[in-house]
């Protein structure tokens, strides 16, 4: 094994299906470790191992192993995940972090970690959202992620730990199987559009989020990882926005390609959830220090899901 490698925790998640490829496809296959706790795809070609990230000592043992440099830490779990199981999303959430970075000040390693708008909550100004502002969410996953970003941030102060993040938006993918985050509506929409001709939206048709492609994403966090240490002025983590668009927004979208397909809207209980984040974010401090700047608008998006979806359907 080379020097400097980079260990990818939740390497089979949503973010992590296609971050994976990208980190090989940039630095080499020998150069980037797969960890997965049990979800695996079949068809992974590269260096896979298999360790849980509340394990220190297994994680430690890998770095060891592999000579690790750089960790993007993205296991974790979601936001309805985290409500329907509190206790398991912190001890997974911040216990994981927590593992990571007092590894990063033995090893002195870089880490990716990331945060959410789920870090918002219902006291935060929803429109243009700033990046320095109220952080006081109404669930659990928000409450990890504020923690986490705050922990991150103190072991960069404390320890000059190179903590890097990002606030995800809703991310839109297809590669991975959708999970149940608040926003994965956005993709679930999809299966059931190419498959039925119809869907049941947990969300009311004028709910505004901030969501992403993934290609954005993963981009933007290679980029930002990247990025000249000096050149960060945010070491909690960074405002990162793409598009916003509503239920009713994306459904038009669709019906462009599909023009038989219908909506039912039935709100649940994410219904609260997505109530209590941003309508629209102001990432212009990411974009001002690492020029970060988006390819996908909603309609190049909505072509890009559709046509994956339905090759993956196929497949």
């Amino acid at each position: 094994m080379t020097k400097n490698s980079i260990l990818v925790t939740g390497a089979f998640g949503l973010v992590g299906s296609e971050l994976v490829p990208a980190l090989q496809k940039k630095y080499g296959q020998d150069k980037v470790i797969a960890l997965a706790r049990k979800t695996m795809a079949d068809d992974f070609i590269g260096i896979l191992d298999k360790g849980d990230v509340t394990d220190f000592a297994r994680l430690e043992e890998l770095i060891k192993q592999y000579q690790i440099n750089t960790i993007y830490h993205l296991a974790g779990i979601l936001s309805v995940g985290g409500e329907k199981n509190p206790q398991l999303a912190w001890d997974i959430n911040m216990g994981g972090l927590k593992n990571v970075l007092d590894l990063a000040v033995k090893y002195k390693l870089k880490v990716f970690w990331p945060s959410s708008i789920a870090a918002f909550g219902p006291t935060t100004p929803t429109q243009n959202t700033p990046q320095h502002t109220v952080l006081e969410p109404s669930t659990m996953y928000g409450v990890n992620k504020v923690a986490g970003e705050l922990l991150g941030q103190y072991y960069h102060l404390k320890y000059d730990v190179d903590f890097r993040s990002l606030r995800y938006p809703g991310l839109n993918a297809y590669k991975a199987d959708p999970g149940d985050g608040t926003t994965e509506y956005a993709i679930h929409i999809f299966y059931a559009a190419i498959k039925d001709g119809h869907y049941v939206c947990p969300l009311k048709p004028n709910t505004r989020l901030p969501m992403m492609y993934m290609d954005d994403a993963i981009n933007g966090s290679i980029q930002l990882m990247e990025a000249p240490a000096e050149k960060l002025t945010v070491r909690t983590s960074y405002n990162f926005s793409a598009i916003s668009f509503t239920p009713a927004e994306l459904v038009a979208a669709i019906q462009k390609i599909q023009p038989d397909f219908t909506v039912d809207y039935q709100p649940n209980h994410t219904q609260a959830i997505a109530d209590s984040w941003p309508k629209t974010i102001d990432d212009g401090v990411a974009r001002q220090d690492w020029g970060w700047q988006e390819k996908f608008d909603l309609e190049k998006m909505t072509k890009a899901l559709y046509e994956g979806v339905k090759e993956k359907i196929k497949a």
